[in-house]
């Protein structure tokens, strides 16, 4: 299956965009989880709405999902400003971006996802626009060249990335703020999904939210998306109303188990087990042997896996722990393991 079309992808996926849109919380008091960031959060906008300045520039960086283009919105909305949205992808040319900056008004909040894949001629463009609030412009070619500088108006710049590393340090040093979006609680993932079953007029049991927010990977996304298809599971298969065992029933078709795991995430288990020995096998051996490329498997499945403790990372390779081996009921080897 196309890692775009897995239900436990934490990446946004062709029919998310509106049914996120939706369930979005418009404010930090709606947001639920990540208390220290919106605290500090909270006390920099009205500092800044307090002076009538811009919000310093801001970066968030943390695994798909987990809410970073819902907080730089409500940073806008909180700062009483517009937002403009684009991506690094999206940002090809130099002149792209002069267009975008050229384009804001005095407060206004540039959001860019996926920041650390802007092109290293595109970031040079941002670093005086960012600190100085200004746009240089190379007109001509050769000794006759010259510098033309272009003043902006005084912005907030939001980025959001899965890969902090990835960025410059130049362009990190020129984020004021910078906040890691963590994995939600339990506690917080069940009043996520519960305010996400009111506003979709889910009829839903206490024990179906706390399932559904129990196997939702610790990621409203995937959660809102669990809640999602046992919705529609509830209304063909029984009245609407979402009990415990229709929902057990519907994620057990979807493959997903107590744990949040899919059949992709027990494939990789079982083949590090099973042709590996339980390792150590390289990312190299182990993205060939799933067919699947290794930046996804990084990303996207063996966070969530070592997080849960069934999969460890070591110099020498993947190695299936212990707890991998009785996920799926099959006997721990006597033998040590180099690790």
């Amino acid at each position: 299956m196309d890692n775009q079309e897995r239900i436990m992808s934490n990446k946004e996926q062709r029919d998310d965009s509106n049914f996120d849109l939706s369930l979005r919380p418009k404010s930090l008091d709606e947001f639920v989880g990540q208390e220290k960031i919106k605290e500090s959060l909270n006390i920099f906008i009205q500092a800044a709405k307090k002076r009538q300045e811009p919000l310093e520039h801001t970066l968030l960086y943390g695994s798909p999902g987990l809410g970073k283009t819902t907080l730089a919105h409500i940073i806008a909305r909180e700062m009483g400003a517009n937002v403009r949205v684009t991506s690094g992808p999206a940002i090809e040319r130099a002149g792209d971006l002069a267009a975008i900056l050229t384009n804001l008004e005095h407060g206004d909040v540039l959001f860019i996802d996926e920041i650390h894949r802007l092109n290293r001629i595109v970031e040079e463009v941002l670093y005086p626009a960012m600190e100085d609030y200004a746009l240089d412009i190379v007109i001509g070619k050769g000794p006759s060249a010259r510098t033309l500088r272009i003043d902006l108006p005084k912005f907030t710049m939001i980025g959001a990335t899965t890969r902090l590393s990835l960025l410059s340090s130049p362009l990190r040093d020129r984020f004021g703020s910078t906040y890691r979006i963590d994995y939600y609680q339990d506690n917080e993932m069940q009043k996520i999904v519960e305010r996400s079953a009111k506003i979709l007029n889910c009829q839903i049991e206490y024990n179906a939210i706390s399932e559904v927010a129990r196997r939702g990977r610790k990621t409203p996304r995937v959660a809102n998306r669990l809640l999602k298809r046992v919705r529609d599971f509830a209304e063909v298969r029984g009245n609407g109303m979402i009990t415990l065992n229709l929902c057990a029933d519907a994620l057990k078709m979807l493959q997903v188990d107590e744990h949040g795991l899919d059949d992709i995430d027990r494939r990789i288990l079982h083949i590090i087990i099973e042709k590996f020995n339980g390792g150590p096998v390289g990312l190299n051996t182990l993205a060939a042997a799933i067919s699947e490329d290794m930046a996804t498997i990084e990303d996207i499945y063996e966070p969530y896996l070592m997080r849960l403790g069934f999969l460890s990372r070591t110099s020498r390779g993947r190695i299936a722990t212990d707890l991998g081996y009785k996920h799926l009921g099959i006997e721990v080897p006597n033998q040590n393991r180099l690790i």
